[in-house]
C-alpha cells in the first residue's frame, strides 16, 4: 500500500515548501505551504499567518492528508508512484479532477469520486500503462486551462515540468 509521507515530501518540494506567496495572476490567491486562502478560507492555518507566525507544520500535514490523500484513497493504492501522482495533481487541480482523469485512464466511470471500482482497477492496472497515459491526460489538462484562460498560460511550463516529475 501507498504511504502518506513519501507523497507528501514530494509535493511539498512541488508547491514550494512552507512559504506564504501571493503570485499576480495565480487564480488560487494567496497561499501558504500550497493552501489556496480562496479556496480553503476556514482552513486553521490562516489564523497563524494573520498574525505573522508560522502555522504549525503538522496542520499542514493534517490538512492534506484529509482533504486530498483520503479523498484519493491513497492507503488503498497498491503503488506508490500512481498515488503520489494522483495525489500531487488532485492537490493542484482538486480531488474531482484527478479521480475522474484516473478513472478515464482504467476505464471505470468518470464521475470523480473514487469507490471500490476506481480502487480495484488502479490496483489491477500495470503502473506501465497507466503513468504514461495519465502524464498525457494531465498534460492535456494544463493545456484546456491554458485555452480557456490565457492569462494561465505563464504557469504551464510549471505545471508541465510538475507533471513529468511526478511521471
Amino acid at each position: 500500500m501507498a504511504k502518506f509521507s513519501p507523497a507528501f515530501d514530494s509535493m511539498m518540494i512541488s508547491e514550494g515548501g512552507y512559504l506564504l506567496t501571493n503570485i499576480p495572476g495565480d487564480t488560487g490567491g494567496q497561499t501558504y505551504a500550497g493552501i489556496s486562502r480562496r479556496h480553503w478560507p476556514n482552513w486553521p492555518g490562516w489564523l497563524y499567518v494573520d498574525r505573522k507566525e508560522t502555522p504549525p507544520t503538522q496542520l499542514v500535514r493534517d490538512f492534506y492528508k484529509k482533504q486530498f490523500w483520503d479523498v484519493i484513497k491513497g492507503d488503498e493504492l497498491n503503488d506508490q508512484r500512481m498515488a503520489e501522482s494522483i495525489f500531487s495533481f488532485a492537490v493542484n487541480t482538486g480531488t474531482k479532477v484527478a479521480v475522474k482523469l484516473a478513472q478515464i485512464v482504467v476505464g471505470t466511470a468518470p464521475d470523480g469520486v473514487l469507490e471500490s471500482k476506481t480502487v480495484y482497477a488502479l490496483n489491477t492496472i500495470s503502473p506501465h500503462i497507466f503513468m504514461p497515459s495519465y502524464t498525457v491526460a494531465k498534460i492535456a489538462r494544463y493545456r484546456d486551462i491554458v485555452m480557456k484562460n490565457r492569462s494561465q498560460s505563464k504557469f504551464l511550463l510549471g505545471w508541465i515540468n510538475r507533471t513529468l516529475k511526478d511521471a
